[in-house]
């Protein structure tokens, strides 16, 4: 039977001391002294204060020697075509081809569809049994097994549930979350990056305290797409903050 599914979004690792190596690399970039050196001294100061300079200075090539991976749940397969596009990551996905839904797929319904009434929520998921039953009658038509799963797969809706493990370093990190922390990236996505950004906040703090829609930093770079709630949204990237600040 179809299920709905939930977001679902844990940091499963990071770079150990994130803000200390990318304090590490900066430093070392002007400096004289040795790498054990610079190591010693930066582990015995907290280097907030310096890493905001260097966001300030624009110096980001350093950002990428600290990554942070996550585990997703609950997405759909529109998030993970948009998810992808962002080259500078590393991806690994639940395979439709080896994992079969023969006993019911998990689906996203989208927040459009569920905001016109439980009538409009229960006609989406009748579909989503129908399109289960597509599935499960062409995986008995081409014999069970990874190869009917291959091409009985290609009936499954783009509302179907994967599960994602991704990892990007800091400096994609903060692109991903200007673009998809904006008001105009589709709501999935938006939702999946706020919350990354959370993790991300409560864990190296002066990494990403400027990070967030390009809006927080600025003139919103969208033009004349421009959603016009540029107040809204960093009230909005204001309160995530403070809720990582509670949760460390």
């Amino acid at each position: 039977m179809p299920e709905q599914k939930k977001l679902k979004v844990i940091l499963l690792r990071h770079t150990l001391s994130p803000e200390e190596t990318v304090a590490l690399a900066a430093k070392l970039c002007y400096s004289k002294s040795t790498i054990s050196d610079l190591n010693e001294k930066i582990s015995s100061k907290d280097q907030s204060d310096f890493i905001g300079k260097l966001m300030d200075m624009g110096h980001e090539s350093v950002l990428e020697h600290a990554s942070f991976t996550f585990g997703v749940e609950g997405v759909s397969r529109v998030l993970l075509a948009q998810l992808t596009r962002h080259r500078i990551a590393s991806f690994s996905v639940q395979s439709q081809r080896y994992v079969s839904y023969e006993n019911g797929f998990g689906y996203i319904i989208p927040e459009s569809i569920a905001a016109l009434g439980d009538d409009y929520a229960a006609r989406f998921h009748e579909q989503m049994k129908t399109i289960e039953s597509w599935y499960t009658d062409w995986q008995k038509l081409l014999g069970k097994g990874e190869k009917s799963n291959e091409d009985a797969r290609f009936v499954l809706p783009n509302a179907c549930e994967t599960r994602i493990m991704v990892t990007m370093n800091v400096r994609e990190l903060r692109h991903f979350f200007s673009l998809r922390m904006c008001n105009r990236a589709q709501w999935e996505i938006r939702k999946m990056a706020e919350e990354m950004f959370r993790l991300c906040f409560e864990t190296a703090p002066a990494l990403f305290m400027n990070a967030g829609p390009a809006c927080i930093r600025g003139k919103c770079p969208e033009g004349e797409k421009s959603c016009g709630q540029a107040a809204r949204i960093r009230e909005e990237r204001e309160k995530l903050i403070r809720e990582a600040a509670k949760e460390n």
